[in-house]
């Protein structure tokens, strides 16, 4: 099992390596990819290159940071939409399904369109990041009852507060005036302001997340079989789902938080890897989260490369909606 994993990841691995390389390489002006390649080596003290100082602005400061910041967030999205569909037994299931994403757009509306000023310096991430876990501890507590938490229940939760959430944001969009322009591209989702610093945060965060969540891949496994049936083999049922719950969600508001809301990345990517490597998630898990890298990097190049440059939720929902259809049609949707 082990060496089917190792194998997967690494062909994604070396897979977005091509995907970011390409991407580092298409843009106005054209950096071939064996030069894109050098650059980054050139940032090792032993490797020199003579690389044109144009080339290595664009690559280093413009162009990488963006895809770095598509890497991450793709990786946390797929990684959390994989244990939201194990959570939820229900392969439909994604990220945003407790209201992360909802809450994350109320925080980031309110600052655009109040044009308020948060203390310490911090700015819009920082309002939809707290939105976001502000909407799935809120989602919890209205499901929680008696110390158990019903996945039932936490559903519906989930989908009546992403209702009142989103009512929420349209009422402030109707009221926007000069901000709504801004509120609508970060509700759209983006990657056009990526710096290094966005970088960092996230990567922070979010993949420290994605790693915690790995060890409970077999738990995941076992609660796919009911409730009963994972006790019966050693799960602690409630507080393995308070964990998964609290780890992904605080991943996908990370995610959100710097990149608005893309949609499709953690529905459709663990469905497509599902369909390729089993419903194993010690091997889905991992797989799903490079495969989430390298689809929302691709689908990054794809928004930037036309006359005038698209948010990339666009794309992901452009390209993700008529091939999860497709798949939908053409193989059996399986849980477990």
């Amino acid at each position: 099992m082990y060496g089917r994993t190792g194998a997967w990841v690494a062909g994604l691995a070396a897979l977005l390596v091509g995907v970011a390389t390409a991407s580092a390489a298409t843009g106005p002006v054209a950096v071939p990819p064996a030069r894109v390649a050098a650059v980054v080596l050139s940032t090792l003290p032993w490797f020199v290159t003579d690389a044109p100082a144009a080339h290595r602005t664009i690559v280093l400061q413009v162009r990488l940071p963006r895809v770095a910041l598509g890497a991450v967030v793709g990786f946390a999205l797929a990684a959390a939409g994989t244990v939201m569909q194990g959570f939820f037994r229900n392969p439909m299931a994604d990220p945003s399904i407790v209201g992360v994403s909802s809450g994350a757009a109320v925080g980031a509306v309110a600052v655009i369109v109040t044009g308020a000023t948060l203390p310490f310096g911090l700015g819009l991430p920082a309002a939809a990041f707290a939105g976001a876990l502000l909407a799935a501890f809120a989602v919890y507590l209205i499901a929680s009852e008696r110390g158990r938490t019903p996945v039932a229940t936490l559903l519906l939760a989930g989908v009546a507060v992403q209702t009142l959430l989103g009512a929420v944001v349209s009422f402030a969009l109707v009221n926007a005036g000069e901000g709504i322009r801004e509120a609508v591209f970060w509700l759209m989702g983006h990657l056009h302001d990526s710096t290094w610093g966005k970088v960092r945060l996230v990567t922070l965060v979010a993949v420290p997340c994605v790693l915690l969540l790995l060890p409970f891949a077999r738990d995941l496994n076992a609660l796919l079989l009911g409730e009963a049936d994972a006790q019966a083999v050693g799960v602690e049922v409630e507080r393995t789902r308070r964990l998964l719950l609290a780890t992904a969600s605080v991943a996908t508001a990370a995610a959100v938080a710097v990149a608005g809301v893309i949609g499709f990345v953690g529905l459709v990517v663990p469905h497509v890897m599902r369909l390729l490597v089993g419903p194993d998630h010690r091997i889905l898990l991992p797989t799903s989260a490079v495969a989430g890298a390298v689809f929302l990097v691709a689908a990054d190049t794809v928004a930037r490369v036309g006359a005038a440059e698209l948010p990339v939720g666009i794309v992901t929902a452009a390209v993700g909606a008529p091939f999860f259809l497709y798949l939908l049609r053409t193989r059996e949707v399986r849980t477990a």
